[in-house]
């Protein structure tokens, strides 16, 4: 398994830097992964590594690429959402490489949610 290195850390504090919230910031799109202990232990840190890899491949600084802790659900692991502004947040779950991959061009990229690999649409958060 993968470990996230130092460059990676310092990627995503760039990232961070000045956009913490989706709806104020630059950010067209905002990727979390879940990385709970046991999202760590299913991959999550793979998950993280492929993305910060595809926003550099693809130049896709408009992208915010961010983590969380446990979403609760340790047995769909690894996961990531997907949000864009003005939309419902997407929840992908049960991520390898390859769906990850294709989640980036549909999803993120495209505007295409990836069904077949969505848990939910819309939030837990009320109000």
């Amino acid at each position: 398994m993968s470990k996230i290195k130092p460059e990676d850390l310092e990627k995503i504090r760039e990232r961070m830097a000045g956009t913490m919230n989706l709806r104020d910031g630059d950010a067209r799109a905002r990727v979390t992964v879940h990385m709970g202990t046991c999202g760590i232990a299913a991959g999550a840190r793979k998950i993280m590594s492929v993305l910060l890899d595809l926003v550099d491949e693809k130049g896709a600084k408009d992208v915010l690429i961010t983590t969380s802790g446990c979403a609760g659900l340790c047995s769909r692991e690894p996961m990531m959402t997907v949000e864009f502004k003005g939309k419902a947040p997407v929840k992908y779950v049960d991520l390898d490489q390859d769906k990850t991959e294709k989640i980036f061009s549909d999803h993120v990229l495209s505007g295409a949610v990836v069904e077949e690999y969505a848990l939910a649409i819309g939030s837990e958060r009320v109000g």
